[in-house]
């Protein structure tokens, strides 16, 4: 089975990050950057079927800046077997993003197109539906379970309330979940022989967004907090402000 896997380069969810002061976008300094964590479910994914197989390809494609490529090594050093990097600067709407993935996967064979279902940076959750319907493939989305037999897929969709189990042929396109698997650590060995693998890079040109991005702004400073009183003597008090100032009574 060849399996394509898109990850995306992400701010660690655990840095601080900070708003330029013009409000274009996130300060650099200091922030570290990390695989998208749902896209190790993806990738985990694609590196257990070709392992259980003991034949297949798993090519990781990612888009963004040339210093994704430390992302694509991780990815290579945890299993994948190439990647790919294609090289743009800037910000970019999810169809922009979407219709450049489409095209560099278009006519290549391949059985999955593999995607976390979300970038924890900025939650638009479009890419993978968008990449699905660009190729003309089916698409399942929000997957905790994914079984494969033959050219018939069923998968377990992590839905309100519940699940959702629905059936596809491949090829097509699958966005994962937290649940269907934990991804392992690259090892040392992994590492090393992470150097050798097939890394291309190249630049593209994105289509105009057709979305503007206006500016980021930090959330607003919470309300000092203030004492109203001790004891029994403060509930009067508590309750007039609950009531009157916070509207919560």
């Amino acid at each position: 089975m060849n399996t394509i896997v898109c990850m995306k380069r992400v701010p660690d969810s655990a840095t601080r990050v900070r708003v330029t002061p013009d409000g274009a976008g996130l300060d650099p300094a200091g922030v570290k950057y990390v695989v998208n964590p749902y896209d190790e479910f993806a990738l985990e994914d694609a590196i257990r079927r070709k392992e259980e197989a003991g034949e297949g390809k798993v090519t990781v494609v990612a888009l963004g800046p040339p210093e994704t490529a430390e992302s694509i090594r991780q990815a290579l050093a945890m299993g994948a077997d190439e990647g790919i990097l294609l090289v743009c600067a800037g910000s970019h709407d999810a169809l922009s993003v979407a219709r450049a993935l489409a095209d560099e996967i278009r006519g290549r064979e391949v059985d999955l197109v593999l995607f976390g279902k979300q970038a924890i940076d900025d939650d638009n959750m479009q890419v993978p539906q968008m990449v699905a319907e660009f190729l003309g493939l089916p698409c399942a989305t929000v997957v905790v379970g994914l079984e494969i037999s033959g050219r018939d897929a069923t998968a377990r969709r992590e839905v309100e309330g519940g699940h959702e189990v629905v059936e596809f042929v491949l090829p097509a396109v699958v966005s994962t979940q937290k649940g269907l698997n934990e991804p392992r650590y690259p090892s040392l060995k992994g590492i090393m022989a992470a150097k050798r693998k097939p890394l291309e890079e190249r630049e593209v040109t994105l289509d105009v967004p057709t979305m503007e991005f206006l500016r980021l702004d930090e959330p607003p400073a919470p309300a000092a907090g203030r004492i109203v009183g001790e004891g029994v003597d403060a509930v009067p008090e508590l309750v007039r402000a609950l009531r009157d100032e916070a509207g919560v009574l």
